[in-house]
């Protein structure tokens, strides 16, 4: 019905743009390439504006024009048409009337996939030529947000089953609900949207009159869209069946583990649930082992803290300890050293909770603290084990940090974690626990802090002249500036209007000297071993930032945010 009948240099030359010589320059000798294609060439070059050449070719079809840069027009969801193809297809509906669909295209020579389409939903279309990145754009904001597909399954869930009831304490009824496609749907559709949006945890809240979704992306919590809070019991229930917990039990706390296959990975989800004032709280944590780096160069060391904590990791005994508050990246730079270290003539053990990843060659132990199976004693029998390398995910008292100096004291190599806010107060933590000063400072090698900084998004970073009150917080002057580009997002569709997109650590590295040992056994503060590191090359976690923000990676207020208990 569209297909050029005439030449495609004919129906280029119709417009006053294109002449013979352009068009020689463009096809090029044999002419062999697709129409959309040397239509393609035309607008890149500069010879044509894209709106032009679809004016010029929506004159030949008879197919008019059409801006969707400012549109408005409610979200026209059609079962046959996924959101992949319309993005492949470059095409969106816009409306539908009389067994007709409309449709805005970009490539008028696709004849075969406007066949399929009247195929798979059996109507006549009518069309309208638009720009690709404004087609793009509106399958985004009508198709791709949770807002439109959330509404439209509520809808079927209303139309089939009325009004719900907030509290709905029939067990079996609840079970039936959540069990029936709307409900599922609804809640594939929240989880496959948090994987999406690379979110790490997706927060399921009940309030007086509100059922909140929240996403954490990046380590900072952001609302959602929301399911109504009728349907809060029907969403948990589904959770619930999910995790295979018991949906009777509203009382006490649960946890389990769902094992799904969503946009064609594995993810492994751990879900919390919390009775609350108005109902259960649900907290699903995001494990995707498919896209965590375990790769020490890729987590944002600095070369010259890269290089000594990577011979650091590599010595026959002694405990390397890695601090920071939940959150903070401890766990994937501990995953990462070993990972590093891994090799067949090493036995490596860890003790977790819980275990996060699975790590080939390495053999993990989850803790259960309710059958008397805590650190402490699996670190006990680990040590009969015969490993060469053992991790333990935190030292949570004594006597499991007496039992990784001993067993670094006895030809060991031990990793662990500690909640302290910098290097150095990690040391004084372990003396105010109780460790004798003479064999933490023979047995410790490392303390290294560290946190997450948001990198600034790279599709929508501009300079700017940072605030004065963070210039003074930082403890920086208007000549530290001078001749300096500092970076920030402005927010866009790919960050999610955040600014930043990713997460990169800085890093407080304070190798265990001589001096150092002699401040611990002295039993120094934590200032005056943090002092005496400094002296020796120790960068603070500040610095790190501010050497990162110098880089364009982050911001000023970025640092500030994640530093701001020193």
């Amino acid at each position: 019905m569209f297909a050029a009948t005439d030449p495609l240099s004919d129906i280029l030359l119709s417009s006053d743009k294109i002449t013979p010589d352009i068009l020689k320059t463009v096809i090029g000798e044999d002419g062999g390439d697709p129409p959309q294609q040397i239509c393609q060439r035309l607008v890149d070059m500069g010879f044509i504006s894209e709106e032009d050449l679809l004016k010029t070719l929506g004159h030949y079809f008879g197919i008019p024009y059409i801006s969707l840069k400012n549109y408005q027009g409610k979200t026209l969801f059609i079962e046959s048409l996924s959101e992949k193809f319309m993005k492949q297809a470059r095409l969106v509906p816009l409306e539908l009337k009389d067994n007709t669909l409309s449709i805005a295209i970009y490539n008028p020579f696709n004849e075969a996939t406007l066949d399929a389409i009247r195929m798979s939903t059996g109507l006549a279309l009518e069309l309208s030529l638009a720009k690709e990145n404004e087609i793009l754009d509106t399958i985004d904001r009508l198709f791709s947000t949770e807002s439109s597909s959330m509404d439209r399954i509520i809808e079927n869930i209303k139309d089939e089953k009325g009004e719900l009831s907030i509290e709905d304490d029939n067990v079996d009824h609840l079970k039936d609900l959540a069990s029936e496609a709307p409900v599922i749907r609804l809640v594939n559709l929240i989880i496959s949207r948090a994987i999406e949006l690379q979110a790490s945890d997706i927060h399921f809240e009940p309030f007086d009159g509100s059922f909140k979704v929240r996403y954490r992306i990046d380590g900072i919590l952001h609302d959602m869209e929301s399911p109504p809070k009728s349907l809060q019991a029907a969403v948990i229930s589904r959770i619930k069946i999910m995790s295979k917990l018991n949906i009777a039990e509203r009382r006490l706390p649960q946890d389990g583990r769902i094992m799904l296959r969503v946009m064609g990975k594995e993810i492994d989800f751990r879900v919390s649930t919390l009775p609350t004032l108005f109902g259960e709280s649900v907290v699903m944590r995001i494990l995707d082992r498919e896209s965590i780096i375990l790769d020490l160069e890729h987590l944002g060391f600095p070369h010259d803290n890269l290089a000594c904590f990577e011979d650091l990791i590599t010595r026959p005994y002694g405990i390397i300890l890695v601090t920071g508050p939940t959150g903070s990246g401890k766990t994937t730079t501990l995953y990462s050293a070993l990972n590093k270290i891994n090799s067949p003539d090493k036995k490596i053990i860890t003790v977790e909770d819980p275990v996060e990843y699975q790590l080939h060659g390495v053999n993990q132990i989850h803790v259960k603290p309710s059958i008397g199976l805590t650190f402490a004693h699996c670190l006990r029998s680990i040590l009969r084990q015969d490993p060469d390398v053992i991790m333990i995910g935190e030292i949570r008292d004594a006597e499991t940090a007496e039992i990784a100096v001993h067993a670094a004291l006895t030809g060991h190599l031990v990793f662990s974690t500690l909640h302290t806010n910098d290097a150095a107060g990690a040391i004084t933590r372990l003396l105010e626990m109780g460790m004798a000063n003479y064999l933490l400072s023979s047995s410790l090698l490392a303390v290294m802090a560290q946190r997450l900084v948001r990198v600034v998004c790279p599709h929508c970073h501009e300079e700017y002249v940072p605030d004065l009150g963070m210039l003074q917080e930082m403890e920086l002057s208007a000549e530290a500036l001078r001749d300096l580009r500092i970076v920030r997002g402005r927010g866009c569709e790919r960050c999610a209007g955040t600014g930043y997109k990713g997460r990169s650590g800085i890093y407080e590295l304070l190798p265990i000297n001589d001096e150092i040992r002699q401040l611990i056994l002295s039993r120094a503060d934590s200032k005056t071993i943090k002092e005496k590191g400094r002296s020796h090359g120790m960068r603070t976690l500040r610095e790190s930032g501010w050497s990162k923000v110098q880089k364009c990676v982050t911001t000023i207020s970025e640092v500030l945010r994640v530093t701001q208990v020193e």
